[in-house]
């Protein structure tokens, strides 16, 4: 394997190695703190990150409120709190090495005012701020006013043109580097565009290299790239190293440091991991935010699979097609379908599917009652985690706070869901019931001897790996 230099990233030297912000609680202070120690850019998620009573437990975040935008002002007070908590604890942990990220969703409900306090109430403990899902043009002022390098996570070179022209060439001495995160292979959400086919990864070479090309029209040869998707053995990345093409280059890791001893998840999750098989990773576009997506196929996705499969359009009135009446809910509207459906619609209620929500695309899904009630508690409870909420039609905008549209049954409660499977360590089937974000690489951990025999690392050990290869 080549030699691995150091990288200049955010005014020193450090190991062209990052650990990828993994949200709501699952890369936090201990984590990042670690990874920083080992020379390395460590980053938490300032997503919804916890926070501790005085004895070190974790606080719940259990919301009083009786109206969403009463539970939307407490989320934002508790992410607020738990990314002070998570900076102070990464800078603590890491003694001085390395830098300290916070990672932040810019569709995250509240997340200018959610950043804006971290940074407030932890002055001097967070050196960079990664920020995707989404177009964060107010990213570069953030940055400049609490003196921090800013680094933007785009999927293509348009993106990060469109980005500097409107506000990143007003900030560019901030600008630490640019996180190239690949939309077929990364974790979490992606950034597919409508003009890109989820079916048909591209290599990411062509695409780093345009971006390279449009960031030196800019001046900005020296900036640092960080490929971030798909990496795992930085063998496989020679051509990438020392690439006069593509620049300086650091290579970002999200989901192998979900497998160490500092992480956060369950035991269960770190078994399961360690189980993966190629295609157990799935790209979907389930989650409430619009943005595709890629989690592992448990049964929580199979659920959201099987729901929109039990799928049929519906009209008011008898029109086109539409010529066979059937009624729904406890009164039996009437609405109107077509023969072939309504054939499939009765098949469903027979299997126990009694219950026909409607979405916004004037479709219909059948469930059973038990998930009707389920969905509709839900979207009840809403908090206003994201910045609009296709699941519950919540919108952070006043002067309504909806998104105009109905609310979507086919989507889920992203929140409830990513709480519950980082915070429930009793329970086993936690990584059955709940959304298991992974990178479409996790299949490798049954396969890469370093975890042979179930072994688990520490984040050094890991580290070290990564930079001496297999």
């Amino acid at each position: 394997m080549k030699a691995i230099n150091a990288i200049r990233m955010g005014g020193i030297d450090v190991l062209p190695i990052v650990e990828g912000g993994k949200g709501v609680a699952v890369s936090n202070g201990l984590s990042a703190g670690r990874w920083a120690a080992s020379g390395g850019v460590g980053t938490f998620s300032a997503v919804n990150a916890d926070s501790y009573d005085p004895d070190g437990g974790i606080i719940a975040q259990v919301y009083h409120g009786r109206t969403r935008r009463e539970r939307h002002e407490e989320l934002v007070a508790y992410a607020i709190q738990g990314g002070i908590a998570q900076a102070q604890r990464a800078h603590d942990t890491s003694n001085g090495r390395g830098r300290i990220h916070a990672n932040i969703l810019w569709e995250m409900g509240g997340a200018e005012r959610v950043i804006h306090g971290i940074l407030d109430g932890a002055k001097g403990l967070i050196n960079g701020i990664t920020c995707g899902a989404g177009m964060p043009y107010r990213l570069a002022e953030i940055a400049a006013k609490f003196n921090v390098h800013y680094y933007p996570i785009i999927s293509s070179a348009r993106a990060f043109n469109a980005l500097w022209r409107r506000a990143y060439h007003k900030v560019a001495d901030l600008l630490g580097g640019v996180v190239y995160e690949d939309p077929w292979l990364a974790g979490g959400h992606n950034g597919l565009s409508n003009s890109e086919d989820p079916t048909k990864p591209e290599s990411p070479l062509p695409r780093v290299i345009a971006l390279r090309k449009q960031m030196r029209e800019y001046g900005l040869d020296n900036t640092p790239i960080i490929m971030a998707g798909g990496v795992w053995w930085l063998e496989e990345w020679e051509d990438w190293i020392d690439n006069p093409d593509l620049g300086p280059i650091a290579f970002q890791f999200g989901t192998r440091p979900l497998l160490t001893r500092e992480s956060p998840i369950s035991e269960a999750w770190k078994q399961r991991l360690l189980t993966l098989k190629k295609g157990d990773i799935f790209l979907n576009r389930f989650s409430p935010t619009g943005f595709y997506s890629s989690a592992v196929n448990n049964e929580f996705i199979k659920e959201l699979r099987h729901r929109n499969e039990r799928q049929v359009p519906y009209s008011t009135e008898s029109v086109g097609e539409h010529t066979v009446e059937h009624g729904i809910g406890p009164r039996k509207r009437s609405v109107w379908m077509t023969p072939a459906d309504q054939e499939r619609a009765l098949a469903w209620e027979r299997e126990g599917y009694t219950e026909a929500m409607r979405t916004p695309d004037s479709t219909l899904i059948f469930v059973t009652p038990e998930q009707a009630e389920a969905i509709r508690r839900d979207q009840v409870n809403c908090m206003g985690c994201l910045s609009q909420c296709r699941f519950s039609n919540w919108s952070q905008e006043a002067p309504d706070f909806t998104n105009g549209k109905k609310a979507d049954p086919r989507s889920f409660c992203i929140q409830k869901t990513l709480q519950d499977i980082v915070h429930d360590f009793e329970d086993p089937t936690s990584v059955d019931r709940n959304l298991m974000f992974s990178g479409h690489n996790g299949y490798r951990f049954a396969a890469d001897p370093f975890y042979s025999n179930g072994f688990i690392p520490t984040v050094k050990e890991l580290v070290e790996r990564i930079m001496t290869g297999r």
